[in-house]
């Protein structure tokens, strides 16, 4: 577990460094990532539309008007709010809901209430694992998928690493973890991980972690 998140944090500051150069070309870089996540949700889901078709529901829908684009358009949509909005307003309750219905879920505006609170507090004091576990842990606990895990999960690491626009990641890794339950969403030492139920899904998560930064990386 402990090289799988050194692993994961020596893929991640690469990263950073390409993020905080705030090239010409990022916008456009993550939305081909969230077009790539969207792709691989579409998959998880069982559709058949490949990247072009989603690129191309999209595309021709008129600006605004986004209630013909379909389940599989709609999954597109969640994940390019990911990418265009600033990172500081994704886990908002206004955020949550809109995507929670974009990634075919519905509206429960307790559990998003209680996500918000949750994040607010670990994107500001949590590390890499406890973004990820908690992420996916929450989601689950709320009857949402693996791929809302992943979406939360993107955001919550843009917050804690300071970056302006959050960077799709894990959506495309999203057969990556496996399941939550009877992971603990907080500990305190790399012993304590290593010694909790949820260890090889912990270490899966960061193996998708390192794996989806550098994918990344290598895009740019």
């Amino acid at each position: 577990l402990e090289d799988a998140a050194l692993a994961a944090g020596a893929a991640l500051g690469a990263l950073d460094a390409v993020v905080r150069r705030q090239e010409r070309w990022a916008g456009a870089w993550r939305q081909r990532l969230a077009l790539a996540a969207a792709a691989a949700t579409v998959r998880q889901a069982g559709r058949t539309e490949d990247a072009a078709a989603l690129r191309d529901t999209v595309l021709l829908t008129r600006p605004g008007d986004f209630s013909s684009v379909g389940p599989a358009g709609l999954l597109l949509l969640a994940w390019r709010r990911l990418a265009a909005r600033p990172a500081e307003e994704l886990l908002t309750n206004a955020s949550l809901t809109a995507v929670q219905e974009e990634l075919g879920h519905a509206g429960d505006d307790e559990a998003v209430t209680d996500l918000v609170g949750e994040f607010g507090q670990l994107s500001a004091a949590g590390g890499v694992v406890e973004v990820l576990t908690s992420a996916f842990a929450s989601a689950e606990r709320h009857g949402f998928g693996r791929s809302f895990g992943s979406w939360l999960a993107d955001a919550m690491l843009a917050q804690r690493l300071g970056w302006r626009h959050a960077v799709p990641l894990l959506g495309a890794q999203t057969a990556s973890g496996g399941s939550m339950r009877g992971v603990r969403p907080k500990t305190t030492t790399m012993t304590e991980r290593d010694q909790t139920p949820g260890r090889e899904r912990i270490q899966g998560l960061l193996v998708a972690q390192a794996r989806a930064a550098l994918r990344a990386i290598d895009l740019s």
